[in-house]
Formats: structure tokens, C-alpha cells, sequence
């Protein structure tokens, strides 16, 4: 049975859209550990900081006292370098197509969520990013990947889908981004098709669950357990789920936005020192590219990327 934060067991949101579509063989995402196969990008040539989160926007205010700029031939190389890393793992890499109108759709994470029943489409709430969904849609298209939902009932974005293990969704709303109405909606679907979804809101400034909670291995996830309700921590705890923390203040900056690539191998960042020796300590293969040019813009490696396929955890 699906439960809302409170824990009452009550249904989450409206009747979902009609029978579960057939997946061709192979596609589908069942948990967030298994070995990464094939994965979903945005190409960055027309990506530019906007003011999309409050992690942007802080960048925005800082410009001068972090010594930074834009730079976009930096950003293509730095996306090149996660391409490649992706690849050398024996990943296959997806791409959205380029539009000059959505500045910001390298961050693939958000427009949609892979499933086991196929591909929801999402309803993203910034100006900047509210047409993200046509060529998120155009791909599954053209990929013959059917389209599971879309999500209509307010905003709901992939960030917030987290799929803990086999039939476990924890899902998220900052209502600046996901909002409630449009997570309850998600969830009630995933309760149709047999799955258990836990829905609960999350303080703004991570703007997406992703930000607080990434499974890296199974019955594992990096945590940022300072930001986290107890009522969600004990829901985990009761998953017997191990945490891995995460500081608030590396957090902020997506330190919990992390890949889990399957084999304990994992596509983190430069910047985050201490998760990384944390794993490393743990027996992880860490990555670590410099992908700061994105960072700063608002989202991470797990922002930006969307898994399409993964082996069985």
C-alpha cells in the first residue's frame, strides 16, 4: 500500500490514465543500483545558466565573490568528459535533441522518469523549462518506448522519482518544483500497477528528492540526513536501508547527486571531496569529473542524467 509523509496509508492523488502499456523487451527501470545499460542526456548546445532553482540563483547572487563566469566551450568539455566516463563503463549513451529554445534540458533528469511500465512524461513548473516535454516525448517516440503517464494534476519533475528498490518509490515536492498535488497523482498510479509510493515534501533549497536520497547499492543510499524529515528517515530505516551522510552544507551544493553505474561503481563529482572518500573507503570505484560548469547552473550529475535502462538490482 502507498502512504503520504503522514503515514496514514491513504491513496495518493486521482485514478491514473488507462491500461499499463506493453515495454519492449529490455527497456525499463526496476531499481536504481543494477548495472546502468543505457542511459538518456541533453546535448549542451544551447545550455546557459538561468535562475531555475535556488541553486542557480545563488550562483546568480555570487557571481562577482566566486570569480566565476560562464563558459560555454568549458561546458561542452566538461559534458564530453561525463560522456566519456559513461561509455568507458559500458553505458549507452542517449541524447535529447539540442533546441534553442530550452537553454536548459541538459538536466534529462527532470522532463520524464523511466519505470517498469514505461516512460512518465513530466510537468515541469519553471518558465525555462516548461516545454521540456516535447522533446523528451519526441525520443521515447522515435525509440519506440511507450509512454506510461503524463503528469497533469500540478507539476511533477523526474528528480522526485526515486525508486529505492523493486517496488519502492520515494517521491518528493518542494512546491517551487514538484508540487504535492502533482506527486499524489504520480503516486497514485504507481499504487495501481502494485508498488508501494511514499510521498513527502522537502525544504526548497534542494529542490528535488535526488538531492537528499540516491541508492548507490542495494539497501545503500547517500543520505543528507540533516535535511530529512525523521518520519522519512524512520521510512527508510523501516526499508532497512544503510545511510551514507552527506553534511547540509555539502548537500546544498548536490553532494548527495551522485549515479549509482551497478558493480559498485559510481559517477559522482569533483567537488565532493568527502562523500568521495567516503566511498572509496567503502569499497566504491568513484568518478569524479569536474562538471562544475553545471553544477553552478543548478544541477549535478544525477540532474542530468536519466536512466532508460538497468539491470535487475
Amino acid at each position: 500500500m502507498s502512504k503520504s509523509a503522514n503515514g496514514n496509508g491513504k491513496a495518493n492523488g486521482s485514478v491514473g490514465g488507462g491500461p499499463t502499456p506493453e515495454m519492449p523487451e529490455g527497456w525499463g527501470v526496476d531499481n536504481g543500483t543494477g548495472v546502468l545499460k543505457d542511459v538518456l542526456l541533453g546535448k549542451p548546445d544551447h545550455f546557459g545558466w538561468r535562475p531555475i532553482s535556488h541553486i542557480a540563483k545563488r550562483t546568480f547572487a555570487n557571481l562577482e565573490q566566486y570569480g566565476i563566469r560562464y563558459d560555454a566551450q568549458l561546458a561542452q568539455k566538461q559534458h564530453r568528459e561525463m560522456v566519456e566516463i559513461y561509455e568507458h563503463c559500458g553505458v549507452r549513451v542517449h541524447y535529447l535533441e539540442a533546441d534553442e529554445g530550452l537553454p536548459c534540458s541538459v538536466y534529462a533528469r527532470d522532463s520524464s522518469a523511466m519505470t517498469p511500465w514505461g516512460a512518465l512524461v513530466c510537468s515541469i513548473q519553471t518558465p525555462y523549462r516548461r516545454r521540456d516535454y516535447a522533446v523528451v516525448q519526441e525520443f521515447y517516440r522515435k525509440a519506440g518506448i511507450p509512454i506510461w503517464n503524463w503528469a497533469t494534476a500540478g507539476h511533477f519533475e523526474g528528480g522526485d522519482f526515486d525508486i529505492l528498490e523493486p517496488g519502492v518509490v520515494l517521491m518528493g515536492y518542494c512546491g517551487e518544483r514538484s508540487e504535492e498535488e502533482g506527486a499524489r497523482q504520480v503516486a497514485k498510479w504507481v499504487e495501481k500497477e502494485g508498488w508501494e509510493a511514499y510521498v513527502a515534501p522537502i525544504p526548497a533549497a534542494f529542490v528535488h528528492m535526488d538531492a537528499l536520497v540516491v541508492m548507490v547499492a542495494p539497501k545503500t543510499a547517500v543520505v543528507c540526513l540533516e535535511a530529512l524529515e525523521d518520519y522519512v528517515i524512520d521510512f527508510l530505516k523501516a526499508k532497512q536501508i544503510k545511510f551514507i551522510d552527506v553534511s547540509y552544507r555539502d548537500c546544498v551544493r548536490l553532494g548527495c547527486n551522485v549515479v549509482a553505474l551497478g558493480k559498485d561503481r559510481i559517477l559522482s563529482m569533483a567537488t565532493n571531496k568527502n562523500l568521495n572518500e567516503k566511498l572509496k573507503a567503502l569499497g566504491f570505484e568513484v568518478f569524479a569529473p569536474d562538471v562544475s560548469m553545471f553544477q553552478y547552473g543548478g544541477g549535478g550529475v544525477h540532474c542530468m542524467s536519466h536512466e532508460l535502462k538497468r539491470e535487475a538490482a
